[in-house]
């Protein structure tokens, strides 16, 4: 029924922050990952000195090297997790020689797993209680207090993490009476052959507000972006084995890239769209994945509202900063350590302050000689994660007044299900689109 109503779609500031994952030109021909690990143990290095010095004021901080037996000091430097069921490069050549599939295991942790820690001196095994080693993984920075023994080990009394960035706080001038949200998507594999249609015309009408009555499209007219993180499209790679393709395999190759484009077209028609590549678009395989190419999408292209970002993800919008990844690096971490649950992966991220501590070990990460961008120099106010398997979220609250919304955005292939996020109180909910019965 026409009530005469007329909405408006609301507006929020929106500044790109994407920069420092941009690669404007890639060279991998004699650039070692050494230079990474070296820049990433300096900066976050000078970030812990100020920490230890209010732990342990009258404690001296040590270089590998330098250590005495006995001597209760502090030595701060890189962990390196040495574990007995890591994949091998050898293993890919022993698949391809056994008549026999060699089954691959989804978790790599084990029992006897140890750590080491590295600075530029040398390196020394870290011993404390058996559950250390499953918290930790490669490639993070701490700082480690206790002593050498007889044996050259080095019994740990306490670590120190670097602990959660700065933050910048909200801006004042903002009102906060007017309620705007946020969708975060993730998963959406147009193509493929589990994918429903129907749902994903649901989400479309929804958004754009052509579907429901007053009071949906109302709540439709408040939401300023919409962000798609990673997953897009289930391309059938299948077809491309090295061969000539027909005209028929090559339509039926690049058909999901036309229809995410119609999809991205009815989106950015009607709000700004972000728009991430994850670890099976047609985007390159290693962090930072750059944007997919505007080319891909001759529709959508034509609005400026439509913005092709980079995996990671980071932006300002109304003066709040939002980062995220297409879920990469909280899957490697999954593989490679312990937790509860997903939201425990990102909130130990933002306390180690970096956001792959795996890449380049186990997560594929370009060869940066001069920087390592995925180090947090400031804490978001939302940090989200895509292709999850459910919706979980937590509000993380820091020493210091920082406040962080952690947000596993779920599959929309396997749940149907996107997540709203407020920009009034920062809380999330989850809105899930049925082919049987719409229930927001």
């Amino acid at each position: 029924m026409d009530t005469g109503v007329v909405l408006s779609r609301k507006q929020a500031d929106y500044i790109c922050r994407d920069e420092r994952y941009c690669l404007s030109m890639q060279r991998y021909k004699g650039q070692q990952y050494s230079q990474l690990y070296f820049f990433r143990l300096h900066t976050i290095r000078q970030n812990l000195l100020s920490r230890i010095q209010e732990r342990w004021p009258s404690l001296p901080v040590c270089k590998i090297l330098g250590l005495e037996e006995g001597q209760l000091c502090v030595v701060v430097g890189t962990l390196y997790k040495q574990m007995q069921l890591k994949p091998s490069i050898l293993e890919e050549y022993s698949k391809e020689r056994s008549v026999v599939p060699l089954a691959t295991p989804s978790k790599f942790t084990h029992n006897d797993d140890y750590l080491i820690m590295e600075d530029e001196s040398g390196r020394v095994k870290l011993i404390r209680d058996a559950n250390l080693p499953s918290f930790y993984v490669t490639g993070v920075v701490v700082a480690v207090c206790g002593k050498e023994e007889k044996d050259g080990e080095f019994f740990v009394q306490e670590i120190l993490e670097p602990g959660l960035p700065p933050q910048i706080p909200l801006r004042s001038a903002v009102s906060f009476d007017e309620e705007k949200f946020v969708v975060f998507a993730s998963g959406l594999k147009i193509g493929g052959e589990s994918t429903n249609p129907l749902e994903l015309q649901l989400l479309l009408d929804h958004l754009t507000g052509h579907l429901g009555e007053e009071e949906e499209q109302s709540l439709s007219s408040q939401i300023v972006r919409v962000v798609i993180a990673g997953g897009s499209v289930d391309l059938q790679t299948s077809l491309s084995n090295g061969q000539p393709l027909s005209g028929k395999e090559q339509t039926k190759l690049v058909e999901p890239i036309r229809e995410l484009d119609l999809v991205l077209t009815q989106l950015a028609a009607a709000m700004p769209v972000d728009i991430m590549p994850g670890p099976n678009d047609p985007a390159n395989y290693s962090l930072p994945q750059q944007p997919l190419h505007r080319c891909l999408f001759p529709g959508a292209s034509l609005y400026n509202t439509f913005v092709s970002a980079t995996n990671p993800h980071q932006f300002e919008l109304d003066g709040a900063l939002f980062l995220g990844t297409s879920g990469q690096n909280i899957e490697d971490l999954e593989k490679y350590s312990e937790a509860e649950e997903r939201l425990d992966f990102m909130e130990r991220t933002l306390v180690w302050r970096h956001l792959a501590p795996t890449a380049p070990d186990t997560l594929g990460c370009y060869p940066f000689t001069d920087r390592d961008p995925f180090i947090l120099e400031m804490c978001p106010h939302v940090y989200f994660c895509g292709n999850q398997p459910s919706y979980a979220s937590r509000l993380l609250k820091g020493p210091s007044g920082q406040q962080v919304r952690l947000i596993c955005i779920p599959s929309f292939q396997e749940t149907s299900s996107v997540v709203l996020v407020s920009l009034k109180t920062w809380d999330s909910h989850i809105l899930t689109f049925s082919a049987n019965s719409f229930q927001p």
